[in-house]
């Protein structure tokens, strides 16, 4: 007699080869939401962090202002952020994106400035004295050795996007979030268990990429710690 067919979806078991099989194109979706969420809204608090940083290093009075209103920012639980943003935003995309940008830039801002700060006064003096003007020393000199601080902060950013991704499930646009919400509503174990272990699997390979991004634009810090 044959043995009846793996039916693990009717058993609804938290492991199932068969929800992977059967929902390869709707994962497949959420995966690709959740990295385009993830990607821009990184990018644009990039954007919008350098300069801050920049100015506040520039003129020291800006920095207190700019990390404690960035900081405050940050301190808004995120259920709370969205239902700030709804007014301006409707249920959307936008929405979630949005709010991912103003968490990032409290992580971003910082580490950037920080780094700006922990360049050598010394080193300024030295590309000063070779002609070097504001803009010149700052794309040529400053920038690039503040790269190991800002890498950080962009790691940690975008661990905590890929994150946070999944809260933009009450409004739609929640990438793997979507499933994990639809799933805990229903009780749909493999469902919940694939997208929240999928969820950590981007967080992962996404830090290691700019890990290995970081050392591959900063190879004099390899240098360094040899």
């Amino acid at each position: 007699m044959a043995a009846p067919p793996d039916d693990c979806l009717a058993r609804n078991e938290w492991i199932c080869g068969e929800y992977l099989s059967t929902r390869r194109h709707i994962l497949l979706d959420a995966v690709g939401q959740h990295l385009q969420l993830t990607a821009v809204s990184v990018l644009i608090g990039l954007a919008i962090a350098l300069p801050l940083a920049v100015v506040a290093r520039r003129w020291g009075w800006a920095a207190g202002p700019a990390l404690a209103v960035t900081t405050i920012l940050y301190t808004i639980p995120s259920l709370a952020m969205f239902s700030l943003l709804l007014p301006v935003y409707g249920l959307s995309a936008t929405l979630v994106v949005a709010g991912l940008v103003l968490y990032s830039l409290t992580l971003l801002v910082r580490n950037i400035l920080a780094g700006l700060r922990a360049v050598p006064e010394e080193i300024r003096q030295a590309a000063r004295g070779m002609g070097y003007g504001p803009i010149r020393l700052l794309l040529t000199v400053e920038l690039p050795l503040a790269l190991p601080a800002a890498m950080a902060g962009l790691r940690i950013a975008t661990v905590s996007a890929v994150s946070l991704v999944t809260v933009g499930a009450i409004v739609g646009f929640g990438g793997l979030g979507n499933l994990i919400y639809a799933g805990m509503n229903t009780y749909f174990k493999a469902q919940v268990l694939t997208a929240s272990v999928l969820c950590v699997v981007i967080a992962i390979l996404a830090d290691l990429l700019l890990l290995l991004v970081q050392r591959l634009i900063t190879p004099w810090t390899r240098a360094v710690r040899g």
